[in-house]
């Protein structure tokens, strides 16, 4: 099973991928991390990303579509892909289904985790953690029980993402917006599109992807 998984920040794309991972053994092939690991690691598409990264350049379709073609060809058949951050535009669209053919491979189902701006606006701008042990909060739907008090390890020091803001997040709403406009009439054509919403409880989302999947 090979799937892609849109929708913008905060929409829950890498909570959900990590349930796949561990629910049906499926690899996430996000581009950016994928980048980072090939650029430590010294690989010949690494050494190239990371002589573009250098200039200041942003890295070029072919050496992310070099990247997911040696992942894929590094993968057993028998494990599935789920696509987070890749295709963002119809190009990227066009040479994933070629790589995927190389590697005996077909795209089975685009599911687009849909929100809410407002509720997700509130999702993102009330996130927390605790500066000492990373526990999670949200001001809202997760406080501690102890208004100031970490309920893990007890410490009174809070942080929060510097980009964990309202302007961030309705720019990041109209970025996604953007690129992926151009990819989904394409895929809405060959019938898998899918469209579930991302505002609903964690396991409710995870049990209407699996249904997916199932169908």
């Amino acid at each position: 099973m090979n799937i892609i998984l849109l929708g913008p920040p905060g929409a829950g794309k890498g909570t959900q991928s990590a349930g796949l991972v561990e629910r049906h053994g499926m690899r996430q092939l996000s581009t950016g991390d994928m980048l980072r690991a090939a650029v430590k690691a010294g690989t010949p598409v690494g050494l190239k990303a990371k002589e573009v990264m250098e200039r200041g350049e942003l890295v070029s379709d072919e050496i992310v579509s070099d990247l997911i073609d040696a992942e894929l060809a590094a993968m057993g058949q028998d494990t599935g892909a789920i696509f987070d951050g890749y295709p963002r535009t119809a190009a990227q669209a066009e040479s994933l289904d070629a790589i995927l053919a190389r590697n005996g491979r077909t795209l089975d189902h685009v599911i687009e985790l849909e929100v809410n701006e407002d509720a997700l606006v509130v999702r993102i701008t009330g996130r927390f953690s605790c500066a000492k042990c990373g526990a999670l909060y949200h001001d809202t739907a997760n406080p501690p029980s102890t208004p100031g008090v970490c309920d893990s390890c007890g410490s009174t020091e809070f942080k929060r993402r510097p980009d964990d803001n309202e302007e961030t997040v309705r720019t990041r709403m109209q970025e996604y917006r953007a690129k992926t406009a151009p990819i989904l009439p394409g895929y809405e054509a060959r019938g898998i599109v899918s469209r579930i919403d991302g505002m609903a409880a964690i396991d409710t989302v995870a049990g209407q992807i699996d249904a997916i999947l199932r169908s």
